[in-house]
């Protein structure tokens, strides 16, 4: 979608459900100053043209699990194809095509607490398509708490004020662990289709009732173990330069340097990370030149970086679970044969 398909109500529909992602659709066109139907009929729009999608989100730290990002250098032509079919998987999100697109970069998620490494991980390795692969474990993950859309804010502090959800909120660290139950897979996965079903939905979903469903959900926002976030096609936005940023930090200043650019709205997401680099940041940029001018300005300031290597996203195949238009509706049964080396897939 180009940016103007984009119009102001749009953008500050996008931007009420950074702050409160399940806020009503009766609330938001209160607080917008629409009418309700008006802004569900722009919701549906955005979603259906894969625009913009809530979606619900387990955090793993959380729950005793572990995410990894990794790296996949491809043989010439072959990372559009290894990269659709890694994004099937749902263990993966965040699948992009980097580095003039011969490499790919994707998160592995651990669904299991008693394993270390994913199943997928251990059974990813060179081969025809595969030149190389590096694998991060992601440590810990700088979070400020409310994220804020790309762009310019479109929203007045009283609008923001009305907004602000304690759900939207990341829980405190000194929370005890929370539980999943084999029962909660259901709802988990209908949320992450759409983090905005209804609870009416989410009952016909699991079979509950939609008491049921309304008290489970309550009780695992509350408890950490799900949150809720956006799936956005920052182009849509204008936000043209994306890359991801793989830094080396002295021990001593990664925590500093960490939080600090998790403050920044450039930065959507912050890790610390085992392997060659430690740190590992997205950076979104209006274009090019933009992302020079802060590679050499901001960056320069930050005591204890030692090395950055940037590494340009040159297309989403998968965000948190949107698959993009044309990695959705392509390659068709060529896949399976052309990617032998993911056995389970």
């Amino acid at each position: 979608m180009e940016a103007a398909a984009i119009d102001a109500l749009d953008r500050r529909i996008i931007q009420a459900l950074y702050i409160d992602p399940r806020a009503p659709f009766s609330r938001l066109a209160e607080v917008l100053g629409s009418s309700e139907q008006t802004v569900s009929r722009r919701y549906r729009r955005l979603f259906d043209d894969r625009i913009l999608r809530v979606v619900g989100q387990l955090d793993s730290q959380r729950l005793g699990q572990s995410d990894w990002a990794v790296r996949i250098r491809c043989a010439p032509g072959s990372a559009p194809i290894v990269a659709a079919k890694l994004a099937q998987h749902p263990d993966t999100s965040w699948v992009q095509l980097t580095s003039g697109g011969t490499e790919i970069v994707s998160t592995i998620h651990s669904r299991d607490g008693g394993q270390r490494t994913p199943l997928l991980l251990s059974q990813l390795s060179v081969g025809r398509q595969v030149v190389d692969l590096e694998a991060y474990c992601l440590l810990h993950l700088f979070v400020t708490g409310l994220s804020a859309p790309p762009g310019p804010n479109d929203l007045s502090r009283g609008e923001m004020a009305q907004l602000l959800s304690p759900a939207r909120d990341r829980p405190s660290i000194d929370r005890p662990k929370a539980k999943l139950v084999d029962s909660d897979w259901p709802l988990v996965q209908a949320l992450a289709d759409d983090g905005r079903a209804s609870y009416r939905q989410l009952a016909a979903r699991t079979h509950w009732h939609e008491s049921t469903v309304r008290r489970r959900v309550e009780e695992l926002v509350a408890s950490g173990a799900l949150f809720f976030d956006l799936d956005l096609a920052s182009d849509a936005l204008g936000i043209r330069s994306q890359a991801l940023l793989w830094m080396s930090v002295a021990p001593t200043n990664l925590r500093d340097v960490g939080q600090a650019l998790a403050g920044r709205p450039e930065f959507p997401f912050v890790a610390a990370t085992t392997g060659s680099t430690n740190l590992l940041a997205a950076l979104v940029c209006p274009d090019d030149r933009s992302l020079y001018e802060y590679l050499t300005g901001e960056m320069t300031a930050l005591a204890g970086l030692i090395h950055i290597e940037t590494a340009p996203v040159m297309q989403f195949v998968k965000m948190h679970a949107t698959m993009a238009r044309a990695n959705h509706e392509g390659s068709g049964g060529q896949l399976a044969s052309d990617l032998a080396y993911v056995r389970r897939l």
